[in-house]
């Protein structure tokens, strides 16, 4: 018989039903969810109501955060899930461990380097683990050019190009909501790219040594709206008329999840999941350009703008025998807005290997179901079932996070200062 691994989980927002319903809907044999934490009641009640009506799951115990060691004792999880805003990952990721639990968390581990640091140390100090949900790994594309590299392919890698793009749709969703001040993300250099520096981490074999970025907001903002002449501006789109009409107002009334999750649970806190993306206030880079030199020698650059007409990103890997280039078309996405297998899903992608002395080919790639170009459902089972054997060492741990946040942090510094940053200046790694 099956021992199912207990867990609670931290913060009932926009994420929280990737890991829940999951456990709910497809690892039952296996695992077992106790119990919420959120500073929200409204949000921990309608995370349950989806429990019971959509999952038809037994309903959860709920705790405010004072009450997290309360929980822990109460409830005797296995790991804690960590799903909440990110400024305060580190603080629900370090008290689990103390308190004899492993942890799950939502990408980015944390946000600067100091937590980054308390991460570390906590791991050392107490001997748990922490997982980092990089679904992207999975995605069966990504894996297919880890393999590639790994089979050399093109020989040694020497340098990547890597270009992201978020449309009107999902990239302006940052602009929105919490993630708006770099306090609460990190920015999205940060919160988003996290993602893409932990591939070329898993991609090329290597970590991040030097790092030089510019980053600017020219697009989102009120000042940017106003430089290109509009006149018409509010504070948040749900039930103003100066949003009427705005491609980029997002209406929680005109969306009964969004209603149940974020306008009706609005009373408790004051936050807004509606904020207008041409407001004041916003302080993060929609346009940013990193460059990266790898322990390995080789370099990246890397380009992130988040108000493109489509979504995806082209990435070229050049080495000592060849090139692999890739061109990935996604579907667009409102966090919590639609069904979440549409995250990430893919609408087209297409791999090409270039030999330095052969003629070019496509590498065929039998895509998966799911979001993140398939990669979510492999990474679930991997959490919460029967994880299968792989070559690939998909699954990140919290020195997996640390190094690919700390690109994005040494990136967030370099545009501060207008200088390069050395990786190994910011944490240190112990043990």
């Amino acid at each position: 018989m099956t021992v199912k691994k207990k867990y609670v989980l931290v913060g009932s927002g926009g994420r929280a039903e990737f890991f829940y319903g999951a456990i709910a809907r497809d690892f039952r044999e296996t695992s077992e969810l106790l119990a919420f934490c959120d500073s929200n009641q409204t949000r921990m009640d309608y995370a349950n109501k989806l429990l019971a009506e959509r999952y038809d799951y037994e309903t959860v115990r709920t705790y405010k955060p004072e009450q997290f060691d309360e929980m822990i004792a109460a409830e005797g999880p296995d790991a804690v899930i960590v799903t909440s805003v990110d400024r305060t990952h580190h603080t629900y990721i370090i008290r689990a461990m103390e308190l004899g639990c492993d942890v799950i968390t939502e990408k980015p581990m944390t946000v600067d380097a100091d937590k980054c640091q308390d991460i570390l140390d906590a791991v050392e100090r107490t001997g748990r683990h922490v997982r980092v949900t990089f679904n992207y790994r999975y995605a069966p594309h990504h894996t297919k050019a880890r393999e590639l590299i790994e089979d050399g392919a093109i020989g040694q890698v020497t340098s990547v190009h890597f270009e992201w793009l978020l449309n009107t749709q999902h990239g302006a969703d940052y602009f929105r909501r919490w993630h708006r001040d770099k306090r609460n993300s990190g920015g999205l250099l940060v919160h988003k790219s996290t993602h893409h520096f932990d591939l070329v981490n898993f991609w090329i074999g290597s970590e991040p040594d030097t790092v030089f970025a510019f980053g600017d907001l020219l697009f989102y903002g009120k000042e940017n709206a106003e430089a290109r002449g509009v006149t018409k501006f509010y504070d948040r789109a749900t039930g103003n008329p100066n949003a009427e009409g705005d491609p980029f107002a997002l209406q929680l009334d005109g969306n009964p999840h969004l209603k149940r999750m974020y306008l009706d649970a609005e009373p408790e806190d004051g936050y807004r999941r509606d904020q207008s993306v041409f407001g004041d206030g916003i302080n993060i880079e929609d346009t940013m350009g990193v460059m990266v030199r790898y322990k390995n020698k080789a370099i990246l650059t890397y380009s992130l703008n988040a108000y493109l007409p489509w979504e995806g990103y082209r990435i070229a890997f050049n080495g000592t025998k060849g090139r692999i280039e890739m061109n990935v078309v996604e579907q667009s996405y409102v966090n919590s807005g639609g069904d979440k297998a549409l995250e990430g899903a893919i609408k087209g992608q297409q791999i090409t290997v270039f030999p330095m002395f052969g003629a070019p080919y496509e590498v065929q790639v039998e895509e998966g179901a799911g979001g993140h170009g398939g990669g979510d459902p492999v990474l679930l089972n991997d959490i919460f079932g029967v994880p299968a054997e792989d070559r690939f060492r998909r699954a990140a741990n919290h020195v997996d996070g640390a190094k690919s946040i700390l690109t994005g942090i040494a990136a967030n510094q370099s545009i501060r200062t207008g200088l390069p940053v050395k990786v190994d200046s910011l944490v240190k790694f112990r043990g």
